[in-house]
Parts: structure tokens; sequence; C-alpha cells
């Protein structure tokens, strides 16, 4: 903020509807800027009219107001990552017998020994596949995390809810004939201003703190989903021009910002990701810009970010979600919610469905096809004909029920393995 010359921040609204600063949830006081940046207009007021106008001069600008703006810029060099396999298991999982590898990610940090970073990661592949297969990556929970809160739960008399009823998304993944890969991002740079010293960021940096237009959060998790798919490209059992990113909520948001960046991902489900993701931030629903502003989110984005929540407002950022999601063109992007009746307004569905069907003309530029509606569809229709999809489920904050629907929809560009083949016990195979 000091560097910003910027005082002080406008209060982000609560997500309780019972908070006196409860978000607003009218859609009749939900589009307070309803004019958003022409996707296809570049900075000079020339319309992109074809392919090439668009790779060589209006992507270009996008990218470099997400940079300078939003997400912040990943420096020119980062360390090498040398990737361990620290172990291999064989397992059924879901009648299908698969390989399972522990990977760490070792950063080299020969320039700043104070701070070390090893990305952690799992790759499964089906054992008795006939090639090299399809790979989903998730942007996963650390386990460690997860253990210590079911401690916790537990020291309360308390449990984890069970999980859903049906196979998970990686038995529904492995029973297609495809891999699955989860990376855990907060092993490379933590969710938390404090750990912006340290990390990959602090790596960088040696430690030091970010300058206005520095790499946030969202962007290191990505970079490292960059570099676990760099070792991908180097494993015999995966075909790595078929590897997809998925995450929900926070991970959303990372999953769309690594789709649009890098462009060796083939494929992106978006769960939930609202403000900072998927949701135009021109929208006054739900999450807005002075939450991903404030101290418990800052983090994720560019320091530059903050003046949106200060001096300046949402309708004076040069770029919206719309854009973010036509940097993925011409690759398909899946968007998920829940309903609004279960998981709530705030991570703004609507703002989300309207941001794709903004994104559309870029696809149909590059000769591929926007979502194949223009209205929003009712909860539990898929709209899956185009190279953009959407859909809500019934349920709450969840990627789990619409995963068969992405899965139909990711069918149409990845082939694998067929299943039947797959289904073999791991000790008769040995």
């Amino acid at each position: 903020m000091e560097l910003l010359h910027i005082t002080s921040l406008r209060r982000g609204p609560d997500a309780d509807p019972a908070s006196p600063h409860s978000a607003n949830y009218d859609e009749d006081k939900a589009n307070p800027y309803p004019e958003l940046p022409k996707v296809l207009v570049s900075r000079d007021g020339t319309e992109i009219t074809t392919a090439r106008m668009w790779w060589t001069k209006r992507r270009p600008e996008i990218v470099e107001h997400f940079d300078r703006e939003v997400y912040g810029r990943v420096p020119r060099q980062t360390p090498t990552v040398n990737w361990e396999v620290a172990n291999t298991t064989r397992e059924m999982d879901g009648g299908v017998s698969v390989i399972i590898r522990k990977l760490v990610g070792h950063v080299d940090n020969s320039g700043y020994p104070l701070i070390t970073v090893d990305i952690q990661a799992t790759l499964a592949t089906p054992e008795l596949a006939a090639g090299p297969v399809p790979v989903m990556m998730e942007f996963g929970l650390d386990p460690a995390v997860m253990e210590r809160f079911r401690a916790q739960l537990e020291a309360r008399g308390e449990k984890l809810p069970p999980p859903p009823p049906g196979p998970t998304w990686q038995q529904q993944v492995l029973a297609k004939g495809w891999g699955y890969a989860i990376i855990i991002p907060t092993s490379a740079q933590a969710d938390g201003g404090a750990g912006l010293t340290r990390g990959i960021i602090g790596l960088c940096n040696r430690g030091q703190p970010r300058k206005l237009d520095d790499w946030g959060a969202l962007r290191a998790w990505g970079w490292a989903a960059s570099r676990l798919l760099d070792y991908l490209e180097t494993d015999k059992s995966v075909n790595a021009k078929e590897v997809g990113i998925e995450g929900l909520s926070r991970y959303g948001k990372a999953a769309l910002v690594t789709m649009a960046y890098d462009q060796r991902f083939a494929i992106a489900l978006v769960g939930s990701s609202g403000a900072a993701g998927a949701k135009l931030l021109r929208r006054n629903f739900g999450e807005t810009v002075e939450n991903i502003a404030s101290t418990a989110e800052y983090h994720w984005m560019a320091g530059n970010f903050l003046k949106y929540a200060g001096p300046l407002t949402p309708k004076d950022l040069p770029v919206d979600a719309h854009e973010l999601i036509a940097l993925a063109a011409p690759r398909p992007v899946f968007i998920s919610c829940g309903s609004l009746k279960v998981e709530g307004g705030w991570v703004d569905d609507k703002g989300q469905f309207m941001a794709e069907v903004a994104a559309g003309p870029v696809y149909e530029l590059l000769g591929e096809k926007g979502l194949e509606a223009t209205e929003m569809p009712d909860i539990g229709v898929s709209l899956i004909k185009g190279d953009l999809a959407f859909r809500q489920h019934e349920g709450g904050h969840t990627d789990g029920p619409n995963w068969p629907a992405f899965l139909t929809f990711a069918n149409r560009y990845f082939k694998g393995t067929s299943p039947p083949a797959l289904r073999h016990s791991a000790e008769a195979t040995r």
C-alpha cells in the first residue's frame, strides 16, 4: 500500500447474508459496470478480425494487462526443478490396477540456500494401459493439513463428513483408461501473505518483499503445475499432449490461470472459482474485488491489484474474467458450479456464465465454438456441445457431481485406453 501511495482500502462484503455488511445477492443491483472491455478490440481501437491478429496483437495485450495489474509477472528466469520418484506402489482402485508414484520436485536453491522448495505431487496411471494415457491434474489439499484438521475434529468429538456415494473422480478417470495427477500447490507457495518472502516467490526474490507487478500465489501455483507438466512430458506412461488441469474454489482460480498462461494444458475443469477466477470482477454479486484485495486474499494477486479496491474501482480494470477465459482459446474449458440454494451466491454462478458467453467470440474467431446458449441454463443442464462448457449441479461447494458431465465433454478431446482391458488385479499382473 505504501508503494501504491494508498492509505486505505474499501471493506469487502461478508458471505453471511445475516451480516450488516452482507454481500449483494440482488440481481437488479449486480451490474453497476455492465460494459466489459471489448475482447476483440485492441488498445488502439483496431478490430481483431483474424486469428493472426489475435495471436500477434490482441492476446499479448491482454496478457500484459493481467501480468501488470492482476496476477503479476513470473520472473523471466526461475530455478530449475529436479523431479524425484520418491516411491512407487501398485494398488487396486475401483477395479483398476494402478501404478502410483509419489513425486518430489526439488527446486534449485543454489542462488539463495536459505529457502528450500520441494513440490509434492502424485501420479497414478493404469498398470495395463496399452500405451501413453491422458492425465487429469488436480490442485489438491496438503494431506498433512487435512490430517491436522481431522485430529482437531476428533479432539472435539467430531468427524469429517463421509465421502459422497459412488466412484471418486479418480476412479471415474481410471475407468476411462486415463490417469490422474495431484499437485499440492502450497508445497510450492504458501497460501498466506506471510509466505510471500518464502516459497518459490521468496526464493526468486531472495527473501525480499515483492515489487508491485511481481507474481502472486495464483501464478506461483500455476508455475508449479507447469513444472509438473514438464515431468509428465518425460514419463512414457503419459500422453503429455492430453493433460488437463482441475481445481475447486481458490484452486479453481489457479486452474483457470494455469490454463490461460500455459498453452500445453489441453483442457480445464474450473470449479466454483468466483472472483479472480471465472466470475466477472465488474459484477457486484457475492465475492468482490474488495474481498480479493483484503488481508486474507491479497497474496493471490499482484500488488498493483490493490488499487482497484482503493482509489480505483472494478470499472477501471483494463481486463476482466471473460478475457482470462479467452486466453485459453481454442482449448476447451468447463466451468463448474453448485446451486445458489446449497452452495450460495458467493462464487456468482451467473457472473461466471456471463464471462464464458463473452469469451465466445474469441473461440469462434479461432474456428471453435463458444457456449451453446446465451441464457443461464437450469440447474443440472449440461451445456457441453461447444468448446466452452457450463454446468450447475444441485449440491454445494464441490466439483463432484459435475465430474461425469465433464468427462463426457472431455471424451471429445481425449482418447485414452479401452477401460475393460484395465480391469485386472495387480497381483495377477505381477
